[in-house]
């Protein structure tokens, strides 16, 4: 019985250290991106989810396709990010080295939100914008632009609409995994308040 009580008591701690470690990790940025997306009229929250869902917060991560750091950064991104700027040593450097950039997290975090901006400026009128926002961001704001097509004269597509007319399943999975994590994340607030839907960061540009 004793052994038993010791074991449990082992148990617990290793159980409550890897919680209060995985609350430490997912948490540690957060600083960076409440202050990036404030700059980029962005939810913070939004910019969360996503990070959440390419990296799991870790920075030394790299995609197949030459993506880098926490928000997955194209070089060629970090260069129209770098050539918006007007700075042209940051210019260079990300031509010539864009890995030693795009690893650090707050650079990393302020080009995902100039380009999540940048997306946002074309479906900010949109129904639901956040899906397409999302998919442009996974796939490119070239496929978004087909799949959120229309009949001449129609409505627009809703956010579900629009979802189901994703025709990559990684990036449908994608959308729809996002989206039920900063769902998840605005839900405690709804229901301190009054049962409004959450604001989309759309509605900050």
């Amino acid at each position: 019985m004793k052994r038993f009580a010791v074991v449990s008591l082992i148990v617990l701690t290793v159980l409550c250290g890897l919680y209060f470690f995985n609350r430490y990790w997912i948490h540690r940025y957060d600083g960076l991106i409440a202050r990036q997306a404030a700059v980029y009229r962005l939810d913070p929250d939004l910019v969360w989810s996503i990070i959440y869902e390419e990296t799991y917060f870790s920075p030394w991560k790299s995609g197949r396709s030459g993506e880098i750091g926490l928000m997955q950064i194209t070089p060629a991104v970090g260069r129209e990010w770098a050539a918006e700027t007007g700075m042209h040593e940051l210019e260079r450097q990300m031509t010539e080295t864009p890995t030693s950039l795009l690893r650090d997290p707050e650079r990393n975090i302020q080009i995902g939100c100039w380009y999540l901006e940048k997306i946002y400026e074309q479906y900010r009128d949109f129904p639901e914008p956040d899906s397409r926002v999302i998919a442009a961001y996974n796939a490119g704001p070239s496929r978004v632009a087909e799949w959120n097509k229309v009949a001449e004269g129609a409505r627009q597509l809703s956010g579900d609409e629009f979802i189901n007319k994703i025709e990559i399943p990684s990036t449908r999975a994608y959308v729809i995994s996002i989206l039920d994590r900063y769902h998840k994340l605005k839900r405690p607030a709804q229901s301190s308040t009054t049962p409004a839907s959450a604001p989309s960061p759309a509605t900050a540009h």
